[in-house]
C-alpha cells in the first residue's frame, strides 16, 4: 500500500476538490482546503509533542528494551517508535544512508537494535548481556 500511497493521496485530493467543486462550488473547495490545513495541523501538534517528550530524555536509552522488542512490528514508522519509547534512537550508521539502523538500551545494558527502510522497520534484534545466572551449574569431579 504504501507504494501506491504516493499516486493514491494526490489523486484522492484532486477528487475530492473536483467533487467539492461541483457540489458546492467555491464553498466546496474552501472547506476540502480547511480540511487538508485541519489535518496538517493536528499531525504536526502531534510531530511536536512527540518530539518534546523525547527531548526529556537521554538518546537511546528506555526504560525496558524487553518490552520494546514485544512491541516492535514491521513496517512501523520511526516517529511511532520514538513515540513508543520516549527517547530518540542512538544512530549506528552514517548519517543520511539507507538503511538505517538505530539503538536503544535501558538499564541491564540490554540492546534492541532496529533496522529502518526508508523511515519504516524492517528488522530488529534483542541483545540482552550474558549473565551467570543464566547457565546451570554444573559440578565436575576430580575422579571423572
Amino acid at each position: 500500500m504504501t507504494n501506491y500511497q504516493k499516486f493514491l493521496v494526490p489523486i484522492g485530493a484532486v477528487g475530492l476538490t473536483a467533487w467539492a467543486w461541483q457540489i458546492s462550488g467555491w464553498m466546496g473547495v474552501f472547506m476540502v482546503f480547511t480540511g487538508g490545513v485541519m489535518w496538517l495541523l493536528l499531525y504536526f501538534t502531534r510531530l511536536m509533542q512527540i518530539l518534546k517528550r523525547a527531548n526529556n530524555r537521554p538518546i537511546g536509552f528506555v526504560d525496558s528494551a524487553v518490552m520494546l522488542n514485544a512491541k516492535l512490528k514491521p513496517g512501523m514508522s520511526l516517529m511511532h517508535m520514538i513515540a513508543m519509547t520516549r527517547a530518540l534512537g542512538q544512530l549506528e550508521t552514517e548519517k543520511n544512508t539507507q538503511p538505517e539502523v538505530f539503538s536503544w538500551r535501558d538499564g541491564s545494558q540490554s540492546v534492541v537494535r532496529c533496522t529502518l527502510v526508508s523511515g519504516k522497520l524492517q528488522s530488529w534484534t534483542l541483545d540482552r548481556p550474558f549473565q551467570a545466572e543464566d547457565v546451570d551449574p554444573t559440578t565436575v569431579s576430580a575422579n571423572d
